[in-house]
């Protein structure tokens, strides 16, 4: 059984003018401008390197051109889902937000075979659980299926939101967060994990459950440096998006988080790197962005995040880190999704 090596980095894409500026700065004595090298250096180095977005919400109304209701432009997701492929995106997770859309991301991903999805409800979306046992019921039948249970490879998005409880409130948020422990219990999934300004409540849940799930990865990240290194101590991942790094002190926290205890993730069409952020100036790789009422279908959306952006995530981790030369050989943690048997294209993806 062979166990093709599946790697996070650069997707190798030159243009003409990249591959005169390595000429140039190879031959250069000063050799200025050595982070943008390295970089292009790795792109050239690794031709096997492959993105897997760990958070994409492909199921979102953007993605059929529908922006506050009203419709914009045409449904363009056969068209993100290629520019993805050509920006060296090889697999994408689909987020579940709630039973309904759960079921949704099940339907597109066995669809496509490079695509699986999660299961859960969403910490904003636990106001719609009337009754806790029959939500769990509804979302273990989903699981049951024997066609889901090898595409769906996580429980989630589940957790906690205080930063949004005018959609939800609090009491209804834990209840629903402690109930989806159970479900992860019995499936034997790993979690894909939210927390937005908890005050510690998140992190007290879950090391009181620990035991029931067999890992996750807490997603967007963008709490502080200590509390990282405690849901790290408890066996978790860290997500890294556009919005975990919006400020100098998301990226500070960044900079000293383990790379090999970091996903990469767009949660798109939410989370991109804006003009705005700290982050911006580390961009390398950029795509002409239109507004949504002059649609063109080769642009990306203004405003909508898009999986083939994990490029941008990457890069900006790789500088802050100072680690350009590592992001391509090494194992990203992602890569502990998938167990492939074969070839690349049967894929089983559990987190170990």
């Amino acid at each position: 059984m062979t166990r093709p090596n599946l790697l996070l980095g650069f997707q190798p894409s030159l243009f003409p003018r990249d591959i005169k500026f390595l000429r140039r700065w190879q031959s250069s004595s000063r050799r200025t401008d050595s982070t943008r090298a390295t970089s292009l250096i790795v792109m050239m180095a690794r031709p096997d390197v492959r993105f897997i977005d760990v958070g994409a919400n492909l199921t979102s109304a953007e993605f059929r051109g529908e922006y506050f209701g009203r419709s914009n432009h045409e449904a363009d997701l056969d068209v993100v889902c290629e520019r993805a492929r050509q920006a060296g995106v090889f697999r994408m997770i689909v987020t579940g937000s709630s039973l309904e859309d759960s079921r949704a991301a099940l339907d597109l991903v066995q669809e496509r075979p490079n695509l699986y999805s999660t299961l859960g409800i969403h910490p904003t979306r636990c106001s719609e659980v009337v009754d806790e046992a029959q939500a769990l019921e509804s979302l273990r039948n989903v699981w049951q299926n024997s066609s889901a249970q090898k595409k769906i490879v996580a429980i989630g998005e589940c957790g906690l939101d205080y930063d949004r409880t005018q959609f939800c409130d609090i009491s209804q948020q834990k209840r629903g967060f402690e109930m989806q422990f159970r479900l992860a219990e019995e499936t034997k999934l790993p979690m894909f994990l939210h927390n937005r300004n908890t005050s510690g409540e998140f992190v007290e849940i879950v090391q009181r459950n620990r035991h029931r799930f067999s890992g996750g990865v807490v997603h967007s990240y963008t709490g502080t440096l200590d509390e990282a290194q405690t849901l790290i101590d408890l066996g978790l991942y860290i997500g890294i998006n556009g919005c975990s790094l919006k400020t100098e002190e998301n990226l500070q926290v960044v900079r000293k988080i383990p790379l090999n205890k970091i996903l990469l993730e767009t949660d798109c069409p939410y989370c991109e790197i804006r003009e705005t952020h700290a982050s911006n100036s580390m961009v390398r790789t950029r795509w002409t962005a239109l507004d949504r009422k002059k649609y063109v279908k080769d642009h990306l959306v203004k405003g909508r995040s898009e999986p083939c952006m994990i490029r941008q995530v990457a890069e900006v981790v790789a500088a802050v880190q100072g680690k350009i030369d590592q992001i391509a050989p090494l194992h990203f943690p992602a890569t502990v999704f998938v167990t492939v048997e074969t070839t690349c294209s049967q894929v089983h993806i559990q987190l170990r």
